[in-house]
């Protein structure tokens, strides 16, 4: 055993010795200022220049594209009043399906008083996160209703619905669990996944025997398994299939998350949602997430579930502990929104009837629907980023709104217009945007 002595750092003469030369050697190298000189003659610009960037280059490059087509830039125009059946884009009137406002509750005198009223007794911001001094009462009465269209234990409102996704898929599993998604997955489930440490896995677009066959071959390897879908797919308007997910999730003993963003207020004879329409009963779902900015006038995300995953989530979610709480003019026309859907159900027979009708009429027309069953999304499929964009372009001149979706949004060979279906539409702005669309599609 040595017994060199070392002095108060832990040195021994030797290792200080050594600490020296290599000091000296680094005195006599090149001066500071001039490895500052070299370090940065060759750092290339897109490292340091946001313009420089390749992600940003390919975003100027669609641009460069649209602009030699002559396609009018279709994304963040500007709009007056109220998103619903119809909407004003500067000097057009437009017939609109470009926004979520299923059942015409946003702009509802209801809707909008009750907004007025959370302002008047609670101002416009709770200023605070909720679990330190911004928890109010309109927060709870909301969460109560959610727990109670889902027939479960309680609910938790934030304020983001994408960061919803995120914050409970992404810590609520460990690196010792599976999550399984679907690949027609939204964007905030994608991010959630990757911001967990667990395994991922992809199935194929509502293949339940492969999500069964996959669960078979490597679930006994990991602890905690979460299977996610979505009820009615955003791109794509198809459902999931909630009857044969339960099955599933049972004999294989996993969790399963539905992100209803989509089907909340469409799905069901109430509006209830996916469970409604399968007649799956709420909690034999583990966690329900929605966002509060389609059906319900609102801007937000809510979870709904059992006491223990709540009470986890109140304590243990970062989108929900380190944010301020949902503002209560938002929570109150949200909650109000909720009562008058339960209230009117014929707003939600009049919203199928709508989509029913276009669907039907879009394929008659020979229009590609792609996978739509007539729920809240329908897509006509071009298939070409370009054509999309002139399709589009084309249909604004003749007096309907209705936006691409393009590649990367979805993959190239998708790329398609999105028509979102309301209870406002009438029979003839439907019949009208179909012709139109068929006719503008064929010139094209």
């Amino acid at each position: 055993m040595s017994t060199e002595k070392k002095n108060k750092f832990g040195l021994s003469k030797e290792d200080k010795k050594n600490l020296l030369e290599s000091l000296r050697a680094r005195k006599k190298s090149a001066a500071p200022e001039e490895q500052d000189a070299n370090f940065h003659s060759i750092v290339p610009p897109s490292h340091y220049k946001i313009e420089e960037f390749p992600e940003y280059q390919k975003l100027h490059l669609h641009r460069v594209v649209a602009e030699k087509a002559k396609i009018e830039n279709p994304f963040f125009r500007e709009q007056e009043g109220i998103a619903g059946s119809e909407v004003t884009v500067g000097n057009h009137q437009l017939i609109n399906f470009a926004n979520y406002n299923y059942l015409g509750l946003n702009g509802h005198p209801e809707v909008s008083q009750a907004a007025h009223e959370a302002i008047d007794t609670y101002g416009t911001s709770v200023s605070a996160s909720r679990i330190v001094a911004g928890e109010r009462r309109i927060h709870r009465e909301l969460e109560n209703k959610i727990a109670e269209i889902y027939n479960t234990d309680d609910a938790v409102v934030m304020v983001s619905g994408y960061a919803t996704n995120l914050t409970v898929i992404g810590n609520l599993l460990g690196p010792k669990d599976l999550i399984l998604y679907d690949n027609f997955s939204h964007n905030s489930i994608l991010q959630g996944t990757e911001l967990s440490s667990a395994k991922r896995r992809m199935f194929p677009h509502n293949d339940m025997q492969m999500l069964d066959q996959i669960l078979k071959d490597i679930r006994p390897q990991y602890e905690r398994c979460l299977i996610v879908v979505e009820g009615v797919y955003s791109m794509d308007g198809d459902a999931a299939p909630l009857d044969q997910l339960v099955d599933i999730k049972n004999r294989h003993k996993c969790l399963l998350m539905v992100d209803e963003a989509h089907s909340l207020g469409v799905l069901g004879e109430s509006g209830r949602g996916i469970g409604e329409h399968f007649g799956v009963d709420g909690k034999e779902v583990d966690i329900w997430m929605g966002t509060l900015s389609k059906t319900t006038a609102g801007c937000g995300g809510y979870i709904a579930g059992s006491n223990a995953l709540v009470e986890y989530l109140k304590f243990q979610a970062p989108g929900f502990v380190y944010s301020v709480g949902m503002p209560p003019p938002v929570a109150a026309a949200a909650l109000k929104s909720l009562e008058i859907m339960i209230r009117e159900p014929e707003r939600v027979k009049k919203f199928r009837d709508n989509a029913n009708l276009f669907l039907k009429l879009a394929k008659e027309a020979g229009l590609n629907t792609g996978l739509s069953q007539g729920h809240a999304v329908i897509p006509i499929i071009i298939g070409n980023s370009v054509k999309a964009g002139r399709l589009s372009a084309r249909l604004f001149d003749e007096g309907i709104y209705a936006p691409p979706i393009i590649y990367p949004a979805v993959p190239e060979e998708s790329a398609r217009l999105r028509f979102f279906i309301s209870s406002e539409h009438s029979e003839e702005q439907i019949v009208t945007a179909v012709k139109k669309t068929q006719q503008c599609a064929n010139e094209i």
